[in-house]
Parts: C-alpha cells; sequence; structure tokens
C-alpha cells in the first residue's frame, strides 16, 4: 500500500481467504503493520513500509474532497516562519477534526464556488496530495479566522507583518487576480479584496 490511506474493504481485498476484513485490519493493527487513522481508514506503518508518511496525502483522504490550505499550507510554501501543528484543510462537507497517533487534522468548509480556485498539485516521496496555492491558502486562513477584518491597507498590512510575520518579500510576488477571483465567490470578500489592493496591479 506504499504511504497511501486505505480502507478496511481494500485491505480485505487483498487478504480473499478472510471473510472478515474489519478483524483482518484489527489483527495488522495490533501486530503493528498498519495504523488506524480514523474508523475504517488506515495507513500501513512506515516502520513494515520503510517509507516516510506524507501527511498532506493523509490529509487528502481522511476527509475528501479536501485540500491542505491555511496556515499550514502557507509554511509549507515559506511565506511564514512558526511551525503548525495542525494539518489544517478546506472541504466541501461541514467542519471536521480527527486526532489521530500522527496529530490533528482540521477541515474548514467552503462552497462549491471557490473550493475548486487556487489548487495545486504536488509530489513528495512519491506521494501525490492537493495543496492551495499560496493565494489561495492566504484567503481561505482569512475567510475562516474569525475576528479577522481588513478594513484598511494598514490593517492588511500589519495582519500579515505581525500576526502572520509573513515574508514581504513573497508577499509581493503573489498573484494579485487570485485575490480577486476569491474575492468574487469566497468569504470575506472586502478583506481579501484589501490584500489584492497591496499588489500591484
Amino acid at each position: 500500500m506504499g504511504n497511501t490511506p486505505f480502507s478496511a474493504a481494500t485491505l480485505a481485498s487483498l487478504y480473499p481467504h478472510v471473510s472478515d476484513g474489519a478483524q483482518k485490519a484489527r489483527q495488522l493493527e495490533r501486530g503493528g503493520s498498519v495504523v488506524r487513522l480514523r474508523r475504517g481508514l488506515y495507513v500501513a506503518s512506515p516502520d513494515t513500509t520503510g517509507r516516510p508518511l506524507c501527511l498532506e496525502l493523509i490529509a487528502n483522504h481522511m476527509y475528501a474532497p479536501s485540500y491542505v490550505s491555511m496556515a499550514y499550507a502557507l509554511r509549507r510554501h515559506g511565506l511564514i516562519p512558526e511551525a503548525v501543528y495542525t494539518v489544517q484543510s478546506i472541504a466541501l462537507g461541514l467542519p471536521r477534526h480527527f486526532d489521530t497517533p500522527y496529530g490533528r487534522f482540521a477541515y474548514a468548509q467552503t462552497s462549491r464556488e471557490a473550493f475548486p480556485l487556487g489548487i495545486a498539485s504536488h509530489e513528495e516521496d512519491g506521494a501525490r496530495f492537493l495543496m492551495a496555492t499560496p493565494e489561495k491558502a492566504l484567503c481561505d486562513l482569512v475567510a475562516h479566522s474569525p475576528g479577522v477584518n481588513l478594513r484598511s491597507l494598514r490593517d492588511a498590512r500589519l495582519y500579515l507583518e505581525e500576526d502572520l510575520r509573513m515574508d514581504m518579500d513573497a508577499f509581493a510576488q503573489l498573484s494579485r487576480e487570485a485575490f480577486v477571483s476569491y474575492a468574487a465567490v469566497g468569504k470575506k470578500a472586502q478583506s481579501v479584496l484589501t490584500l489584492a489592493k497591496l499588489l500591484a496591479p
């Protein structure tokens, strides 16, 4: 199975002589060969496969459809300095979170119109996963952060420089059009447009 999460049914298909797939999964879990991420979803132990786990790939499978975003993605893109210990994602379903042996995975909900904007496929150690572009990650973070209301350019700059400690040189290279596109369909449109005004047209 490599480092891709799989269901109990998929696991059972590998053992056609076993009638109870869930029982086989529990047996392998007790033996340390697989790790249960949530009910019905497992991943092969890296101690067994010799391959590192990809938290972003796990996040995509844990609650689908979804993509990694917000502060976690900004950190992965190198735009903010602080480590982010919860793997944050955006999903179409209701907000959820899961605590696993590999940490917490949290999901915020967005609209069907905003969901597909600014998602990119990444590959790392043989694992392919979906993650927001830097622009989309920042828009999602603003949209889903209670109390963040960027009414002025000063508000926006203080938020980026002091709250997020954003690399402002990297921010200056972002696409203004991506923020405008998000504002047309996403939450907190005014705040997102204020961020766009910080970027050269």
